[in-house]
């Protein structure tokens, strides 16, 4: 059984009067029909005996505010404990205890189990869509390294790590890096991040590049790591218009044309190039938090979740 925590007390009605410097919480509560989200948590099993379990939404709601504040599950239990405005958006009346962090935890692994937070992340997403934030002028395909959240094997490089064998090595500009490599597909214009995927950091960022063309876009913008002919060939065949800059090979320069596509190309990249500045700069998101590539990938799609649903409340207003 789970908890009906619907019934506010009187000394609720008495705070929630007052929004407070995290108003926006509220604004994001009435943006998104929470019920549809409802239904996508019916995989997670609960089970009939022992204490009450809460509703699912609320520890949905408890992993976006864990990801808007860069809260650790303890101190996710502490702060939701501390703060009014934290459970207001998650549905806690004042005479309800918290959910613990081990308890979190334990939802966090069922939706990463059932793939639901992919799943949280396409309704949120379609949600926007139908507001109309989403704007199909362009999409923008980019990846992004991530350190893993063990330590490198230490015998030599290439070395499949014991304690995490789903990270990966690779180079860039000359040095190694170990762990895992987030592909993002975003929108031009409102910057909305529609697809996400998260794979070893030794797969090259063109492999998952049909995975991130949503098919339903004018053109579709990479940079030089994108630039096979095969690509190019399957945006002709969809009638996408090619925005992929153009490489450069042994004893074949770019064209003078090339190099101004590039320059053009470029320019209108950057807003993916933002995005990754909002997830590791503003979200730390520099390292992965977790073992193991289905829990990291939860992970970042509930960040990204949580990062649609702060840029979505800046174009809505």
């Amino acid at each position: 059984m789970r908890r009906d925590l619907r019934q506010a007390s009187f000394a609720d009605g008495l705070v929630n009067q007052r929004a407070g410097r995290n108003g926006w919480l509220d604004e994001i509560g009435k943006l998104i029909n929470w019920s549809a989200v409802m239904t996508l948590l019916d995989p997670i099993y609960a089970s009939d005996e022992g204490r009450p379990s809460y509703p699912l939404l609320t520890y949905v709601k408890l992993l976006l505010l864990q990801q808007w504040y860069g809260l650790s599950d303890p101190g996710l239990e502490e702060a939701v404990d501390d703060r009014l405005s934290f459970r207001r958006f998650a549905g806690l009346p004042l005479d309800e205890s918290v959910p613990d962090h081990s308890t979190i935890w334990r939802f966090r692994q069922e939706l990463a189990a059932h793939r639901l937070a992919e799943a949280l992340f396409e309704e949120i997403n379609r949600q926007l869509d139908v507001r109309g934030l989403i704007v199909r002028q362009g999409t923008l395909i980019d990846a992004t390294l991530l350190q893993a959240s063990v330590k490198p094997p230490s015998v030599k490089e290439g070395t499949v790590s014991e304690r995490d064998p789903d990270a990966g090595w690779t180079k860039k500009n000359g040095k190694s890096h170990f762990g895992y490599k987030a592909h993002v597909a975003v929108d031009e214009g409102s910057e909305i991040i529609r697809t996400a995927i998260l794979t070893s950091a030794d797969l090259h960022d063109s492999q998952p590049a049909t995975q991130l063309i949503r098919g339903d876009e004018h053109a579709v913008y990479g940079d030089k790591a994108y630039a096979s002919q095969d690509l190019r060939d399957r945006l002709a065949d969809a009638g996408i218009a090619d925005g992929l800059m153009y490489r450069a090979a042994r004893n074949k320069p770019l064209k003078p044309w090339q190099s101004w596509f590039n320059k053009a190309v470029a320019a209108i990249r950057a807003a993916v190039e933002r995005r990754f500045g909002i997830m590791k700069l503003g979200y730390g998101f520099r390292r992965v938090r977790y073992i193991g590539l289905v829990r990291n990938a939860c992970h970042l799609h509930l960040l990204c979740t949580a990062i649609n649903l702060k840029r979505a409340l800046a174009l809505a207003g």
